[in-house]
């Protein structure tokens, strides 16, 4: 490795498990995570049965908010627990959780009633991304990692192709319920392949670790519970604020104003409750460590420009190019296809010239790829943002997973599940607030460009049927949307100048690695 040669001892982790062991925990991380990843894109298009049989067409988008809010506030809760009672009950949890949460969505009997559910699910779903993520880490010493983190990313890629298709197949020749019913057995073969396979050696010597370096022989494990409620409280007014502002009501309306305030009020009082927390949710040293904090900030900004692409990019191509919702679908789905070949290889770079200079190419290679989005032609051929979409997942896949690996290679195991999670929670909070700034920035064009109030959801779907208004209309309204998504990635492109201004000033040089079962760094 590359990284310092500053030596620590005894916070390696133990030995991994035998890789014939590792075989089945790797394939219930991955239908653990599959569970998560396709969650959001098999929903999304079983939208407009799931209204038709339930109703509540105002307020469906909470499907998708609940869920995320759940995930978003509960993933530094579940990273702490982990850290205290270790990565297999906290996974074993999430997943039974998830697995209610989805036999209840199935048996909703009005929107209220499966969003309700739809929250449950999503308390489950923050245990299954932070805890696979984690214990992946300890599963594979750090010059295998890239392999696991890779298959990982690769389930990603395969739910952003298949989840649409499976939902639209479901909702359409089936029930729409069938889409929560189908966790069921896949969540079920997960849960058994954990509570068989996955042992925790790390675990037990993080314990006599912990016991030698107190006074007392069996000190009794203390939750910071006010911490853990603190932290949920403050996380929902914020995203609830960020996902809803603009949306549901104005952004200088009261109930955005309330929910903004109350989130600065319970986050001054959730600090003063962990700094006096004897083991806090959200420990300081996350931010006082040079490595950690710059990681979670440039993640931070990596969530806040995938809004442009993940977002905004299908309705360019269904508005501006004039493709169908799959073709639609493909030209973002060559991003999930690049990134985790790129993530995969990613060692073959990092181990020559560090975490951090490969992550500051990626994300160089990123920013030049946002900014030549708005040097397209107009209207252009599909190809052409595909291209870039290509080009992007590749570079993003040299930034993202060196940046988590060479963080979760800095902590011991008692540490990982708190850094892991930290790092995810942030770069969720970087997408929420990406929706909601990069949501104004595109109505603040289209009204520029259009007069009036800008609303790029309605106008998308007015060119749904563009042969019902005049050719004139028609290509002022497309280039009114060209250029708003052109904005919008000029936005994006300044997310990453942020991520690459964080990893050169505020990242170490060296990340201080610690060698893998011999409690040195290398």
């Amino acid at each position: 490795m590359t990284e310092p040669s500053t030596t620590r001892t005894g916070t390696g982790p133990a030995p991994a498990p035998a890789p014939d062991r590792r075989r089945p925990v790797v394939a219930a991380l991955m239908l653990g995570m599959g569970l998560a990843a396709i969650d959001g894109t098999i929903v999304s298009t079983a939208v407009p049965q799931i209204v038709g049989d339930l109703g509540g067409l105002s307020v469906f988008s909470w499907l998708f908010s609940g869920y995320l809010l759940a995930v978003t506030v509960t993933l530094p809760v579940y990273g702490k627990l982990s850290d205290t009672f270790g990565r297999k009950p906290v996974l074993v949890a999430g997943v039974v959780l998830f697995l209610v949460g989805s036999l209840l969505c199935a048996a909703a009997w009005d929107m209220a009633s499966l969003i309700a559910f739809r929250v449950v699910q999503g308390l489950g779903g923050g245990a299954l991304q932070g805890t696979v993520q984690t214990i992946a880490a300890d599963l594979y010493p750090l010059k295998e990692r890239p392999k696991i983190q890779a298959k990982l990313s690769s389930v990603w890629a395969a739910s952003a192709v298949a989840g649409p298709a499976a939902g639209g197949l479901l909702a359409g020749y089936a029930d729409w319920r069938w889409i929560f019913l189908i966790n069921l057995p896949v969540g079920l073969v997960a849960l058994w392949l954990i509570c068989r396979y996955l042992v925790e050696p790390g675990r037990a010597r993080a314990v006599a670790r912990a016991g030698a370096r107190k006074t007392e022989p069996r000190a009794r494990v203390r939750i910071d519970w006010a911490g853990a409620l603190c932290v949920f409280a403050t996380g929902a007014l914020l995203l609830t604020a960020l996902v809803q502002g603009g949306v549901a009501w104005p952004w200088l309306s009261a109930p955005s104003l309330g929910l903004l305030g109350g989130a600065a009020a319970l986050g001054a009082v959730t600090v003063l409750v962990e700094r006096r927390a004897a083991e806090p949710i959200i420990p300081g040293w996350v931010w006082r460590r040079r490595t950690i904090a710059a990681v979670n900030l440039a993640l931070g900004a990596l969530g806040l420009l995938m809004v442009a692409p993940t977002v905004f990019l299908p309705t360019y191509a269904q508005s501006v190019l004039g493709l169908g919702p799959i073709a639609a679908g493909f030209v973002l789905s060559v991003m999930t296809l690049s990134w985790p070949v790129s993530a995969a290889l990613s060692n073959r770079v990092y181990t020559r010239i560090g975490f951090r200079l490969t992550a500051i190419l990626g994300m160089s290679g990123a920013l030049l790829v946002l900014l030549a989005f708005p040097l397209l032609p107009f209207p252009g051929e599909p190809w052409q943002p595909a291209l870039l979409m290509l080009l992007l997942g590749a570079a993003l896949g040299l930034f993202q997973l060196p940046l988590i690996v060479g963080v979760q290679s800095t902590v011991p195991y008692e540490e990982r599940g708190t850094t892991t999670a930290s790092v995810l929670f942030c770069r969720q909070v970087g997408q929420s607030v990406g929706a909601a700034v990069f949501g104004a920035v595109a109505n603040g064009v289209l009204a520029a460009r259009l007069g009036g109030d800008g609303d790029l959801e309605a106008l998308a779907r007015s060119l749904d049927s563009p042969d019902s208004l005049p050719p004139a209309t028609t290509d002022t309204l497309r280039r009114a949307v060209d250029a708003a998504v052109d904005y919008v990635h000029l936005g994006a492109a300044g997310a990453a100048a942020l991520a690459l201004l964080v990893l050169l000033i505020l990242a170490p040089r060296r990340f201080p690695v610690l060698g893998e079962g011999t409690g040195r760094e290398e």
